[in-house]
């Protein structure tokens, strides 16, 4: 599959869209293969951009960045539940562990829950940019078949042209 800049984003085979190329093993993977869990991280990431714009309204005490820090951290734990391999090793690539066991400030829980939202949103985009892709495949397939055969629906042997329905 080719994106609209002309490079190659994917490939179909039997059916299935893969996206981003060889995944470390050499096969491709199918996006229903990346998200195991897809509304698991749908509700994740809700709550997430959901703490992103509490930590952005008002100051945090101590207390509240310690409970934010903890939500964050098990919120990644939760997500790589419902995530293929080759994501989980690029979530914890991008997402830095605070520094120290203090509480971190609000500036750095602002980073933290905005680059894991912005993750999320990429991945989301990703994946309904996969399935466009392969239901557009799915109707020029389909197209393809229908001007095959003349614009008539195949018949199977022994069946004949005429119609099953009810005459009035």
């Amino acid at each position: 599959m080719v994106g609209p800049d002309g490079s190659m984003i994917g490939t179909i085979t039997g059916g299935e869209v893969a996206t981003g190329g060889p995944s470390p093993d050499g096969e491709s993977s199918a996006v229903t293969d990346l998200v195991s869990e897809p509304a698991k991280v749908m509700r994740i990431g809700s709550m997430i951009k959901q703490l992103l714009e509490e930590v952005k309204s008002a100051p945090l005490d101590e207390a509240a960045r310690a409970r934010l820090r903890e939500i964050h951290q098990q919120s990644v734990k939760e997500l790589q539940e419902g995530l293929a391999p080759e994501l989980i090793l690029e979530l914890d690539r991008l997402s830095l562990p605070f520094s120290s066991d203090a509480p971190p400030s609000d500036a750095e829980l602002r980073i933290a829950q905005a680059q894991l939202v912005g993750w999320l949103e990429g991945l989301f985009h990703g994946i309904q940019a996969a399935l466009f892709a392969q239901q557009m495949t799915a109707k020029a397939q389909f197209d393809e078949l229908r001007h095959q055969t003349g614009g008539q629906p195949q018949l199977q042997p022994g069946q004949s042209p005429g119609g099953a329905g009810q005459y009035l």
